[in-house]
């Protein structure tokens, strides 16, 4: 397993793990994770990821809406979004952007909060985190519009092929890579992997969501962080650590940790 690995996407707010969060956390260290983003989907799970910051050493968050949940985002939610990314530890604005997979919010509100919160990134000169599912184009159609604007960003779990990944590097973006990449049907996927530049490259679990094979199903958490890295290593064709550094030390670049 290698060590410091940078998980640049979680929700340890969750309620899946309520049980034992404090111990989960506390365990890193031992299984290979120097560092974590908690990435908040709504206001009050951003808050959540404040906390969980101040109170461990190695976590870092994230502040945004979800477009899962853009259609309840409250009336002048950007001045209480502003006040979060405000942290000590905050380094992002998200999760944002689009989902035309479950459209639980009207894609109309998901594309004005989407860039409602693209405009206030480039105010605050945070990066942002981007959900994109089933909405590639508008997503790529949206970020263009500003472009120029934005303090860089991640295409977290990336799900498409070589295309779409070339679309993202244009934009500047990092694209992450979680469990998906583990998956036997994961042709473009791996693709894309092997085509994206080491120095825009990220890894990250999305946990509890997630998990790679062999724990397909199962709850995810960052210590399964490494079995991403060493099937990245396998498609680069280089070593688990030389996936490790490169990815955390882009980490740290993209999220100005130092």
């Amino acid at each position: 397993m290698p060590g410091a690995l940078f998980d640049t996407h979680t929700h340890y707010d969750d309620d899946a793990y309520d049980g034992d969060r404090e111990e989960l956390l506390a365990g890193l260290s031992s299984r290979g994770v120097g560092y974590v983003v908690n990435v908040g989907y709504d206001l009050s799970s951003s808050e959540a990821g404040r906390r969980l910051a101040e109170d461990f050493s190695f976590i870092w968050y994230a502040a945004g809406v979800h477009p899962h949940n853009a259609a309840e985002a409250p009336d002048g939610f950007e001045a209480l979004l502003l006040g979060l990314l405000k942290g000590s530890k905050a380094v992002a604005l998200g999760e944002i952007g689009l989902d035309y997979y479950y459209d639980h919010s009207p894609r109309e509100c998901q594309r004005e909060v989407f860039a409602r919160q693209l405009a206030l990134a480039g105010e605050a000169g945070m990066p942002v985190v981007i959900h994109d599912r089933d909405a590639h184009g508008d997503i790529i159609d949206i970020l263009n519009a500003y472009k120029g604007r934005l303090h860089g960003g991640v295409m977290h779990c990336f799900s498409g092929g070589r295309g779409l990944a070339e679309q993202a590097l244009d934009l500047g973006l990092y694209i992450a890579f979680g469990g998906a990449l583990t998956f036997k049907n994961a042709h473009d996927l791996v693709n894309a992997a092997a085509f994206t530049p080491h120095d825009r490259l990220l890894l990250e679990t999305d946990c509890p969501y997630l998990s790679p094979v062999p724990f397909r199903g199962r709850r995810n958490d960052s210590s399964r962080l490494g079995i991403i890295a060493e099937r990245m290593a396998q498609i680069r064709g280089v070593s688990t650590d030389e996936i490790a550094q490169l990815t955390t030390d882009n980490a740290k670049r993209l999220f100005s940790i130092t």
